[in-house]
């Protein structure tokens, strides 16, 4: 029952418009600061400042582009605790899971389950098609990108985690009362949400599928084990994974990586792959690890009232 959880806090819809509000000025206008203040100094230096990503990358330098940007979404997820704790009076651990205690073994065994396919999938990849990737390891750029990509990436991907298979999966599921209504529009902004990466004006507006369904994939990973430790474990996962291993020019992330990606990209069946194989073989993965039964109940099936919760919980 882990939409249910936001019963254990203030559920007034008013709240979610104003909890959404406070979130995306933090996000997008405090956490901005440190890269504004970045551009501002080269400004005051004589230089021009940049304004799109490859300048960021180009001025900043990748290591210090990537801290900057990931800044804001550190802010950004302390702007949802905030949110959480002051305007719904609702524990983290009701927003992360509907156990009593959030379980790390779950985050774990979803971050090390993805870490191992991604990096067998990349290096088969590189082993076929070793044209289409040059060595660009550097030792101590390597390191400060460690450093960063750890202290960092989790929290990225956890504010997203948050956002979406949180705070919007809960409050939405309240107001619509069912399951399937918050799994898909998640799912889907979650999507958007990505449409003015470089990966997107480079490869056309196919690429959404992947974005779409990787959205769904840890929706469903939400509503399936009730909780977001899956979803963290895996979204840590897929972005620090990748940042380290593979980096390219058209790529959101541009980082320095052990490989980089020198092919010309193009749209192909790579990309639809990981959706259409990849994802199920993983749900069935963890499906059979944690018993997973009643999925369409589980997916789409109704939110239980408050009274009926609170009577679930007493027993």
């Amino acid at each position: 029952m882990y939409i249910e959880q936001a019963y254990k806090g203030l559920k007034d819809s008013w709240r979610y418009i104003v909890g959404v509000i406070f979130i995306f000025i933090g996000w997008q206008a405090v956490g901005m600061i440190p890269l504004f203040l970045g551009m501002m100094s080269k400004t005051l230096s004589g230089e021009p400042p940049p304004l799109s990503v490859p300048e960021m990358v180009t001025s900043f330098g990748p290591n210090l582009f990537l801290l900057l940007m990931l800044l804001s979404f550190a802010i950004g997820l302390v702007f949802i605790f905030l949110t959480v704790k002051l305007l719904h009076k609702q524990s983290i651990t009701a927003l992360t899971t509907s156990r009593k205690k959030i379980d790390w073994k779950r985050v774990f065994f979803g971050f090390f389950t993805w870490a191992i396919i991604t990096i067998i999938m990349v290096g088969l990849d590189i082993y076929s098609s070793p044209e289409n990737y040059e060595w660009n390891f550097n030792l101590q750029p390597f390191l400060i990108l460690l450093v960063i990509s750890l202290a960092l990436i989790p929290l990225q991907t956890s504010f997203e985690e948050y956002l979406f298979r949180g705070y919007l999966m809960q409050g939405i599921g309240l107001a619509s009362k069912n399951r399937w209504l918050p799994l898909v529009f998640t799912s889907v902004v979650f999507g958007l949400m990505h449409i003015l990466n470089p990966e997107v004006e480079k490869l056309g507006y196919g690429i959404m599928v992947y974005y779409i369904g990787t959205g769904f994939l840890l929706g469903i990973l939400a509503l399936m084990d009730e909780g977001l430790e899956l979803s963290l474990g895996f979204h840590a996962s897929n972005n620090l994974v990748t940042a380290l291993l593979v980096t390219a020019d058209w790529t959101a992330f541009q980082t320095e990586s052990v490989y980089r990606d020198i092919s010309e990209p193009e749209l192909g069946w790579d990309v639809f792959i990981p959706v259409l194989v990849v994802y199920p073989i993983l749900l069935y993965i963890f499906a059979k690890m944690y018993n997973w039964t009643n999925w369409k109940e589980k997916l789409t099936g109704k939110v239980l009232s408050e009274e009926a919760f609170l009577i679930n919980e007493a027993k």
